[in-house]
């Protein structure tokens, strides 16, 4: 029988509360990274699942150190490697923190960064100390520790209030007035303001000198019938060069920094380009590419319905927005959405050296 007021009654055996953080940290961390990709509604409930996770893992990591700080107050009875268990629990309560907090609060800067960017290199460095943790410290679970009704109904309990929290959380920022929590499923904060005035950011290095009109041009070739060159007047000239050079979209740049502007474009469509220099049969990508080096492909039949854009809210592009033409694709996260284009190449394959380039590409321009 349980006995009222016993606090362990509702908390697993300690092996089973450590594996529960071990899997639900490898969850929040796979989570986190597949939601930089998710830029679409249907992706909600990746958003919900690694909101409802980090609120149960409060709950364990409570009972975690409730079960430890004991021992930790006795110098004589402190294990070896605990200095690193005392920064993993720290980087961890950090971690959960920052992401409450930024579901709760309004569009909030650290230095610079938005809480949520804060969030995120927390929950890396969490994973990264958790390696060290496991070779030294963790014991796996026993049988008995999951057996029973009673576990499963500990456990349903924890998600429980994980669950609840994240529903009351938007209604309780509301009403202590502190903005009732993010605008969009993907935590994102609206960032107002009209035409360029939304925040500038880009990948790591890219920081390129304003580009030059007079001698930029835009290539389109790879895997085509007809490769081309076109200056900055050809895309915005009109109809004088056989396609339509004023094309509109509105769409929502959605920012993995934290901040989403929700604006209308014109520019060139990517399938009217594609149609003046004709794809060959083989050709299944369309890669995008920054005069910093940086670029993402697209598959083909996606990338056409995509906008290579020269103004943005009845405004020329700006420098910091990738002026003279940026890519516009709704439906995908900011860092995808390429600035200061200066090649359109169609490819047989998909470019996976990508994934480096967001890390090299304004280190080689």
């Amino acid at each position: 029988m349980w006995a009222v007021g016993d606090r362990t009654a509702f908390e697993p055996p300690p092996r089973l509360v450590d594996g529960a953080i071990l899997v639900l940290v490898g969850l929040e961390v796979v989570s986190g990274l597949v939601s930089l990709l998710a830029g679409t509604p249907d992706w909600a409930w990746l958003f919900a699942a690694h909101a409802i996770g980090g609120l149960s893992l409060v709950v364990l990591v409570g009972w975690k150190l409730r079960r430890v700080l004991p021992g930790l107050r006795r110098p004589s009875s402190r294990p070896d490697g605990v200095g690193v268990s005392v920064l993993l629990a720290t980087l961890a309560i950090a971690a959960l923190g920052t992401g409450i907090a930024w579901a709760t609060l309004d569009l909030v800067r650290i230095s610079g960064f938005t809480l949520l960017t804060v969030h995120m290199g927390l929950g890396l460095l969490v994973g990264g100390v958790l390696v060290w943790h496991l070779r030294h410290r963790f014991r796996l679970p026993r049988r008995r520790d999951v057996e029973g009704r009673r576990t499963m109904l500990q456990f349903a309990g924890t998600v429980g209030v994980g669950a609840l929290t994240w529903r009351l959380q938007d209604a309780l920022g509301g009403l202590a007035g502190l903005g009732g929590g993010p605008d969009r499923f993907t935590g994102s904060e609206r960032a107002g303001g009209a035409g360029n005035e939304f925040p500038v950011t880009s990948w790591v290095a890219d920081d390129p000198e304003p580009v030059d009109p007079a001698e930029w041009r835009l290539a389109v070739g790879g895997a085509v019938r007809e490769p081309a060159s076109f200056a900055v007047a050809d895309l915005t000239g009109g109809e004088r060069v056989g396609f339509e050079t004023d094309a509109g979209e509105t769409a929502v740049l959605d920012c993995t920094s934290g901040w989403y502007a929700d604006r209308h474009w014109q520019g060139v469509r990517v399938g009217d380009l594609l149609e003046r220099v004709g794809p060959t049969a083989d050709g299944r990508w369309v890669r995008v590419v920054s005069v910093t080096g940086y670029r993402w492909s697209f598959p083909l039949a996606e990338a056409r319905d995509f906008l290579l854009a020269t103004r943005v809210g009845g405004e020329p592009l700006s420098h910091g927005h990738g002026a003279p033409l940026r890519l516009v694709a709704p439906g995908r996260r900011g860092f995808q959405w390429v600035k200061w284009i200066d090649r359109v190449e169609v490819t047989r394959h998909r470019d996976l050296s990508q994934w480096l380039a967001i890390f090299v590409s304004g280190f080689v321009e």
